[in-house]
């Protein structure tokens, strides 16, 4: 079989979702000119949007019919919601906390404490360009996404005597206490939402008190994405860019943190970080506890410690922080590089686990604390220190032998590939094509097929774009996207395929098939969902044939198959209970809840495909649960993500597969794959 997988030390999480004084270097970090409230971040699309001469942006202007159809008022029911619009004015004076929070929560709303979950009441909350004085935080609702516009970044810039009630932190904070002490969602439950396009302010708040950017306790299919948080670097700073205490995430790219005590202190079961840039703090990253972390393209520059993952409980002396590994990455002027306790004798045995593998440090006095005696330039190579995953298991703890890299996988620096989700920044209105206003209904009733795929026909001959405005689009037969096709969703509408076409389990259909064996070119798709309804025993959600040239692979960012536990997908708590005490077999199987055949396909002719962010999910509960209990189901789906590309490349950047039966990956005579985290939980 020929199958390199290109980076050796891919981490592996297996996720919970059921609970019961230092040198001033001044540095614009990320290219970004971080001035007034019409200022823009600056770089190639593969970070941070490109400038545009002017502030427009077509999301502020295109047309929103977003449907949410099976919301309680769905004809009143506001989907897209500009702050101006309730009353928030960007003017760097007038106090906008309350505007801002009453257009997440217009709508009868899933809020923390007092909802667990939702997919009925979706928002998108924009913020044009401005500076949006806050003097408390701005609480996030379930499944929103706060947007900002990319060409101006908007500035959240908290107020001197910014003051949080009990129970909630952050300028903006995804998920307060209440008043026992619990989140007010289930962190690992907590799915669906998205923040990006910011500059958080924090630098009018006293130096020496604490403030946090961002609370973010999260789940899958969530990411921070395009934000520059500016804290205080004077000696006595307590601030802080992003707290993050629990959760099963999860993503972010494309951060930029200046000054604060800590730039990030966080834990979580497992993440996937990318292109995330610190400068002037104390400690750059904090590592809190996890069970498996990747960092790639990280900068660290002039912080007294770059990565600390020393944490011990003490209450039971052991070490907190599962794995870390770091790729194509820097640390300069930094005294100490990265900081572990891990020993001979530290227990839980794997804990404190580090992989470095092309990490370049630059005036750093101690690269590694407590493990290695090794030059920095020795580690710089390749370093590992933990339990080896072999046969029989042994403690490595030195330089590690180099690793090959296929040139494939590469960019023209020698680092792996990656690309950032478009986000159209230069794109005039006219570029952008409605689903809706093209015919299709999105209600969760009509079949769609035939609307949805005229309008993407169309797009992609006229080399327009695909907006498919929040609804669910049933379809009846598969869904063709053509090379030259690029589709962005509006708060992840749902492509649901219901009906006999998809209901053979021996006679397999794709749903939504990208490229037809033969076909060349490159596709882009963005925040979307798809889903089946009731039996779908011979459905396969998403399946890729395209070959894309070197250069332009095929992106998938921010895609994710949602099987079953929501409202429509008639796969739900009543529909298919959950039975612990029936063993099956002897008992037969409940067939109308055999929800798939396959999640994603990646077939033997596909070629440069390129996924982040993409979160393969069978529920294990019900998301519109009513009895607000997320009640357990139970479903069968077969496979999750299989990959048979006889070629490559193909890069696997913050995926998850989730309670399929036979597999959660299955890579099959294939070569060139970038895996980073892999997220994975049993059937």
């Amino acid at each position: 079989m020929l199958f390199t997988l290109a980076l050796a030390f891919a981490n592996f999480a297996f996720a919970q979702h059921w609970h019961h004084g230092r040198p001033h270097i001044k540095q614009k970090a990320h290219r970004a000119l971080l001035s007034n409230a019409a200022s823009a971040v600056t770089s190639t699309e593969g970070s941070f949007p490109t400038p545009n001469t002017s502030c427009d942006y077509w999301l502020e202007n295109i047309n929103h019919q977003g449907l949410s159809p099976f919301h309680e008022n769905p004809s009143s029911y506001q989907v897209f919601r500009n702050v101006k619009d309730y009353g928030a004015v960007g003017d760097g004076i007038s106090d906008d906390t309350l505007a801002i929070n009453s257009a997440i929560s217009s709508g009868n709303r899933c809020s923390p404490v007092n909802c667990e979950s939702s997919t009925t009441t979706p928002a998108v909350v924009y913020f044009p360009a401005g500076t949006y004085l806050v003097s408390s935080p701005i609480v996030v609702f379930y499944e929103t996404q706060l947007i900002g516009n990319p060409n101006c970044l908007p500035i959240l810039k908290a107020t001197s005597d910014f003051n949080p009630p009990p129970g909630s932190m952050g300028i903006i904070d995804g998920d307060p206490y209440d008043s026992s002490g619990l989140l007010g969602f289930v962190s690992t439950n907590t799915f669906y939402r998205q923040v990006r396009n910011f500059i958080i302010d924090m630098t009018g708040f006293p130096a020496s008190r604490l403030i946090r950017g961002i609370h973010w306790p999260t789940g899958q299919a969530t990411s921070l994405q395009n934000i520059v948080f500016q804290m205080s670097d004077a000696p006595s700073t307590q601030h802080e860019g992003i707290f993050m205490e629990e959760g099963s995430g999860g993503f972010m790219a494309d951060l930029v943190f200046e000054g604060g005590l800590n730039g990030a202190n966080w834990g979580n079961q497992q993440f996937t970080m990318r292109n995330l840039t610190f400068s002037n703090a104390v400690t750059a990253i904090n590592q809190i506890w996890d069970w498996g972390w990747t960092y790639k393209s990280i900068a660290i520059n002039n912080c007294s410690t770059g990565l600390n993952m020393s944490s011990i409980d003490p209450a039971i002396g052991q070490l907190t922080v599962g794995s870390v590994t770091m790729i194509d990455s820097s640390i300069a002027n930094t005294p100490v590089g990265i900081a572990t306790a891990r020993s001979i004798n530290s227990l839980p045995p794997t804990a404190g686990s580090l992989i470095i593998e092309n990490v370049g440090f630059d005036n750093v006095a101690t690269a590694v604390t407590g493990v290695s005696t090794l030059s920095a330039n020795e580690i710089s190579k390749g370093f590992g220190s933990g339990r080896a995953y072999t046969p029989n298991g042994h403690t490595i703890n030195g330089a590690l032998e180099n690793t090959t890299r296929p040139a494939s996988l590469l960019q023209s620096d020698g680092k792996f590939y990656e690309r950032s989700k478009p986000q159209y920044s230069n794109e005039p209105l006219e570029m952008f094509y409605s689903v809706r206003s093209n015919g299709a209904k999105g209600d969760g009733v009509t079949d769609d097929t035939a609307a949805l795929q005229n309008v993407i026909n169309l797009a992609a001959s006229l080399r327009k774009i695909v907006f498919f405005d929040f609804g669910i689009y049933k379809v009846t037969r598969t869904l063709y996207i053509p090379p030259g096709s690029r589709i962005v969703g509006e708060s992840y509408p749902v492509i649901l395929s219901s009906g006999r076409f998809f209901a053979n389990m021996n006679k397999p259909q794709p749903v939504v098939q990208i490229g037809i064996p033969g076909d060349k070119g490159s596709v882009e798709w963005s925040d979307m969902i798809v889903s089946t309804q009731g039996s779908q025993a011979g459905a396969i959600l998403i399946e890729i044939n395209i070959e894309s040239p070197p250069g332009s692979p095929t992106g998938l960012w921010d895609v994710h198959a949602r099987i079953g536990g929501f409202t429509g997908s008639q796969l739900q708590r009543t529909d298919c209970p959950k039975t612990p005490t029936v063993a099956t077999p002897p008992a037969p199987v409940n067939s109308p809840c055999i929800a798939a055949s396959l999640a994603m396909h990646i077939t033997p002719p596909a070629s440069g495909i390129y996924l982040e962010n993409v979160w393969l999910w069978t529920a294990d509960h019900d998301l519109d649960d009513p009895t607000g209990q997320n009640t357990q189901l139970t479903l069968y789906t077969a496979r999750g993500l299989l990959i048979e590309s006889q070629h490559g490349p193909i890069w696997l950047i913050a995926t998850a597969a989730e309670h399929f039966a036979l597999y959660q990956y299955h890579f099959s005579n294939t070569r060139d794959i970038f895996a980073g985290q892999m997220q994975t939980e049993s059937p």
